[in-house]
């Protein structure tokens, strides 16, 4: 019976309990030790393909980039399953739309060709997250006593204050400014995920399988327990 009862409530256990993670508001992840990070999405180059000229313009760009980062950044380059049900339910759809029967049966053609195509191998999508983060404990700018005031706290219990939220957050948002610039001197494109988007790379990063059966509600949807 105690078995039982110590296995439902195992089952019961949210997985946040168990994550880092304490929130997700305004573009921002707060952690549980009250530090926040902000993620970039951040396109790729072909550089083999570049002229050695350019190459030379990537690599000085990227080295006065790492030249004028004062805080630490995460490299993420996540690869997964490309998953193209979507674009295949897309294309029935058009496939019956179609009124020319030439520009039919070449719609149907295209549509085993593309699963044929998936189905001799697993095509990998692979994407580039740049993670920033801002902790106060490191900040410079802090005196001594309020660092230890810090440092005393529970990481677990820490629940940052609206105020003290958004005087962090500018602090981030001066980094990712930054980080931008520089990244996008190298010619790549430069995104960073809003509050949704954190969500669902959160939510795929941690549930890969469930992800592909489940989609993730919009935020005002959602109920998170605390």
């Amino acid at each position: 019976m105690a078995a039982k009862n110590l296995a439902k409530n195992k089952i019961s256990t949210s997985t946040q309990e168990y994550l880092n993670i304490a929130e997700v508001k305004d573009n921002t992840v707060v952690m549980k030790d009250g530090t926040l990070r902000a993620v970039l999405l951040v396109s790729s180059i072909n550089f083999a393909l570049k002229s050695e000229d350019e190459q030379n313009a990537v690599i000085d760009s990227y080295a006065r980039f790492l030249n004028n980062i004062s805080f630490p950044l995460q490299i993420v380059i996540q690869s997964r399953e490309l998953d193209i049900d979507n674009y295949i339910e897309y294309l029935k759809t058009k496939e019956k739309e179609q009124t020319n029967k030439l520009l039919k049966a070449q719609t149907g053609d295209y549509i085993e060709y593309i699963k044929e195509l998936i189905s001799l191998g697993k095509i990998m999508n692979k994407r580039f997250y740049v993670v920033i983060p801002y902790d106060p404990l490191t900040d410079k700018h802090k005196n001594f006593l309020s660092l230890v005031s810090d440092a005393l706290r529970p990481a677990t219990v820490i629940k940052l204050k609206e105020k003290v939220f958004r005087r962090y957050q500018e602090m981030l948002d001066r980094r990712v400014d930054s980080v931008v610039g520089g990244l996008e001197s190298m010619g790549v494109a430069v995104v960073r995920l809003d509050t949704q988007s954190l969500i669902e790379l959160y939510y795929k990063t941690y549930n890969p399988e469930t992800s592909k059966n489940q989609e993730l509600a919009e935020i005002e949807k959602l109920r998170i327990d605390r």
